[in-house]
């Protein structure tokens, strides 16, 4: 299966939303099936954004999954993605420059991007 960076921001909007003190089954995202999101989910949980991922399987399929709160890195990661104008901008640098929509990656561009909004903002502040 392909990863799906939009469909990752989706899911850490939707933990950060649902999770409150214990696991989030069968985390439902619109448009997306089941194995779809518990992927995503499970590469997630790998990169240390979600804190915890359990999975059972039945007949060669997934039947049902389990995930935790989002880690300090998630909410670090969700907040430089948060804003659309810095998803989009984001995304655009990423696709023109043909870099890979790795996480790291995202981290970086998206980082710079706030930078360069913070310089603007402040440089409009002192007028």
């Amino acid at each position: 299966m392909k990863r799906d960076m939009e469909l990752c921001r989706k899911i850490l909007f939707a933990i950060e939303d649902e999770y409150v003190d214990t696991t989030i089954c069968d985390l439902k995202i619109d448009g997306y099936s089941m194995e779809q999101v518990a992927y995503h989910c499970k590469i997630l949980h790998d990169a240390d954004l979600i804190s915890g991922y359990g999975a059972q399987f039945a007949d060669n399929h997934i039947w049902a999954f389990g995930v935790g709160a989002l880690t300090w890195e998630g909410h670090e990661y969700l907040d430089k993605i948060r804003q659309d104008t810095v998803w989009n901008k984001t995304k655009d640098v990423i696709t023109q420059k043909g870099l890979p929509m790795a996480v790291d990656v995202i981290k970086e561009v998206a980082t710079a991007i706030i930078s360069s909004m913070t310089e603007g903002a402040i440089k409009a502040m002192k007028g």
